[in-house]
Formats: structure tokens, sequence, C-alpha cells
């Protein structure tokens, strides 16, 4: 697996309000000389007119998820709401090899429970506790049999330990038989909510390229089945996940982007304060195009390099995804919280086509996806009276 189909370009920002801007002044020559449009979405807010969206340029790497929540604030505060679905993190920890390694995993598997619990997360690990006569690999098996398949939630899974490559078939390493991508494949494959799959394994590029998909991110420790020496980014993934030093964009969250871009950041100093060579390099996969970018393809949270076939870049989605939510996030409902991030896909999805369209067509494909966000607004201030 390698990253050569990618070739550099401009990131597409992390919100729409960045673009708008562009066109405000053009807009308002035009309407000068013109009836003045009327948009049928200034139901919104006066303030969030097309020409007057700059005053949410809070930081250059504000998401549009950032006014959303602005605004909820500002209307209300909403009630936790019992009965919102949990997201769910699976640790699974593979043979040790070494006690020294065996130690380590314990380590990093205390973190991502401490970061479970805060995040009110349905949390199970296997390959700590004796197995009761069953394999790990069943074990595993019958307890992603139990997380419900269908959710708005996510579903992090992550794997610790060592993993193997023949030269044609990349293995996890567990406690008796051990599993390959095409097995976890088939058993993820019931799954219709968001997926996080963390393989913090040596030998591990091949799991993104099988796993990729839509609305999964796959971070992979090592970006080739040939980077088989022990990978410690594991190490930097558990204590990323929560770390404040990870919250690029300042929203009191680490989203699975930002952990990712602080634990790569901390596995390349490693090897740097050593002198040693790099012998791992991770990937962050999340449009689906089975490639993956390295952290260093980054600026801030702006992927610079994009896929030749005009794929979506990654980091909007993994940038998305966040265990331990902020609590003015916390207080979306799931199913907003899901709607709100499909919205800021597809207009991600508008603005890498935006070359290609003429000013008005360009506005006339966001115009209906800002409405559905006023409409979003409107529902949840109606939900808190």
């Amino acid at each position: 697996m390698s990253t050569q189909a990618r070739s550099a370009s401009d990131g597409p920002g992390c919100a729409i309000i960045c673009h708008l801007n562009a066109h405000a002044e053009a807009q308002r020559r035009k309407e000068s000389k013109t009836q003045q449009r009327s948009l049928p979405w200034l139901s919104f807010p006066s303030f969030l007119s097309v020409k007057s969206l700059s005053a949410f340029h809070l930081c250059a790497f504000a998401p549009l998820r950032e006014m959303f929540s602005v605004l909820l604030v500002l209307s209300t505060t909403l009630p936790l709401i019992a009965d919102d679905p949990r997201p769910t993190v699976l640790v699974v920890i593979g043979a040790e090899g070494a006690k020294e390694y065996g130690d380590q995993f314990r380590e990093w598997v205390g973190r991502w429970e401490k970061a479970a619990t805060a995040a009110q997360a349905e949390f199970a690990a296997i390959g700590l506790a004796e197995s009761g006569g069953k394999a790990d690999r069943e074990l595993l098996q019958a307890q992603l049999a139990k997380i419900e398949p269908a959710s708005p939630e996510a579903l992090w899974l992550v794997l610790i330990g060592h993993g193997t490559y023949d030269g044609k078939t990349a293995k996890f390493g567990l406690r008796g038989p051990d599993f390959t991508p095409v097995d976890l494949a088939a058993w993820l494959k019931p799954f219709d909510r968001p997926l996080a799959i963390i393989d913090c394994t040596s030998s591990s590029g091949p799991f993104l390229n099988e796993l990729s998909g839509h609305s999964r991110v796959i971070v992979t420790a090592a970006r080739t089945g040939s980077e088989f020496n022990y990978a410690r980014f594991g190490e930097y993934m558990s204590s990323a996940i929560t770390d404040p030093k990870a919250d690029l964009d300042k929203d009191d969250q680490t989203s699975l982007l930002e952990a990712f871009l602080l634990a790569s950041s901390g596995v390349r100093e490693f090897y740097t304060g050593e002198g040693r060579l790099a012998t791992e390099h991770a990937l962050i996969d999340d449009n689906g195009d089975k490639l993956g970018t390295p952290a260093d393809w980054f600026q801030g949270l702006k992927a610079t390099k994009t896929a030749k076939d005009g794929a979506t870049l990654d980091g909007l989605r993994a940038s998305q995804l966040v265990l331990v939510k902020s609590a003015r996030e916390a207080q979306l409902p799931a199913d907003l919280r899901a709607r709100r991030d499909q919205l800021e896909l597809t207009l991600a999805e508008i603005r890498q086509r935006k070359s290609n369209l003429s000013e008005d067509e360009y506005l006339s494909k966001i115009e209906p996806i800002l409405i559905e966000l006023s409409k979003l607004y409107e529902s949840t201030e109606s939900s808190a009276k």
C-alpha cells in the first residue's frame, strides 16, 4: 500500500463560511445594479446572511459545527437526553510477546478506558482477562455481535499489540488464532454506524486498504505491511485522544483527526530524539479511497494534498468524530449531530467542485443546505422551550 496516487493541491478548509465571503463583494455589486436578491434562508438570523458571514471567522479552521453550537448556547441550554445513544469503545489486546510489552499495552488500555468513562461510552476489552477456554478470536466475534449495529454514535475499535506480514497477508496477533483484514471486514459488515478503527500495531497498513469505506475512519500505525518493527504509535494515540494540547481548533474537545496529528508528532519526535530512522509511518483514511494520508500532509487541520481521482480529502470526517465531547457539543441530540455532520460533508464536496461551477450554480447548491441548517436551529430552539 502506498500513497503515490495523491498529488499536491490546496485543502478544502473547514467551513462554508470561509468561501462564501470570497463572493460577498461581487454579489453586493451585482445587487446594486438589480433588485436585491431575496434568499429563502434569510429567515435565518440576519447576521448569518451571505454578506455578513465573516463575523463567524472565529479562527482559521473553525468548523461549521461551531456556528451551530454557538447559536444553540446563545438561545438556550438543552438538558442531557438520558435515552440518547452512546458511543462504544472496544479495545482488543493481542498477545504481548514479552512482559515489557504487556505492561505497556495494559497502560494504553487503561487510558482508553478512562477516556470511555469520560465520554459516558460503553466499554469492553478483549485479551486481558482469562479467556475461559475460548480463543480471543471467538470472544471478539461474540462481542461484536452484541454491539448495536445501527446508531448515530460511533463504534471505536482499538487494536493494541503486534502485527505480522508474510508478504501477502497481514495479521493481528491474538492469544490463539490470529485474524486478518479480510476477517475483520466480514465481522464489521453488519454495522451501519460510524466506525473509528485504530490499529496501533506493526504491519497494519493492509488493514487500512481492506477496511476503508463509507462513514469509516481508519487509522494505522504503519503505512505498509513491511513496517514490521514494534510500533510506538499506540502509546501516543492513547494519550492524545483526551489531551487538550491536541485541540487545534480550540473547540474544547479533541477530535480523532487532532489526536492522530498529535500522536504522529509524538512518534516523530521519539525517533528524532533517539537519532534513529523511523520504522513506522501512521496513516489516516476517512474518504473511502483506501489510500490514507500521513500527518505531515496536513497543515493544521487542512490536508494539503488530494487524490488524483478527485476523491474528497482525508480529514473532514475524522475532524467530526469526537470521543469525549465538550459540554456544548454534548447538549446536541445525537440525531442532530449526525445530520449536521452530513451537511458539512456535503458542503465540502460542493466546494471541491467549486472551480467547475459558476457563482450562481455554486450558490444555488449551497442554499438548500443552509436552509436545512436553519431548520435544524429552529427545531432545536423550539424543543428547548
